[in-house]
């Protein structure tokens, strides 16, 4: 059991380096949002969100994932957020993937916000389909997004006043869920 957690903090640690490598990874994550699928509509409609540009996640029996993200109110940045995860049971491999959280209005925004967050057992997200690169080399770093509605196809809806989108980027995990996701959020200018 101890050397199955120290093999799970070392996959980890290497899926949070390769996150913080990308220099615009949250316009570029949100972009990619933005052009693909349902998510793209929640920008509109949605009060604030919430931004994952790269969660980690490793398992095997015991499992967990981590994340730091922003938080946009009416589009600008209001804060950081932290999102962790531990799971047990059957599980085996591990992910890297992005994650959005829209937020249906002030309340829910207030709920999220208020302290240590944590999604139910019957929480779900909508799995997007689309891509995104980058590169960096001699003449410089080079990174892009593609998805459209044509490239996904998704049906999220707010569930307590929030909808959750994730984007595969790369591995292969044989269990994902949302439960047990637990957030905590510091407001930008706060000490």
């Amino acid at each position: 059991m101890k050397r199955t957690k120290q093999v799970l903090s070392v996959v980890l640690a290497m899926l949070a380096a390769a996150g913080v490598a990308n220099a615009g990874k949250y316009s570029d994550t949100i972009a990619l949002f933005k052009n693909a699928g349902e998510s793209a509509a929640f920008f509109q409609k949605s009060y604030a969100y919430a931004v994952f540009p790269n969660i980690g996640e490793a398992g095997f029996i015991v499992g967990g994932a981590f994340g730091k993200g922003h938080v946009y109110v009416q589009g600008q940045l209001a804060g950081d957020t932290t999102m962790k995860q531990v799971s047990v049971g059957f599980q085996a491999g591990g992910q890297d993937y992005s994650q959005i959280i829209f937020f249906q209005d002030k309340r829910a925004l207030d709920q999220f916000e208020s302290g240590s967050f944590e999604f139910s057992a019957g929480a779900k997200a909508v799995a997007v389909t689309a891509a995104a690169n980058a590169s960096a080399g001699t003449n410089g770093v080079t990174s892009g997004v593609s998805g459209g509605k044509r490239d996904a196809s998704t049906d999220g809806v707010y569930n307590g006043g929030m909808a959750v989108f994730t984007i595969a980027k790369g591995g292969l995990i044989y269990a994902a869920a949302l439960a047990g996701q637990k957030f905590t959020y510091k407001a930008r200018g706060a000490d």
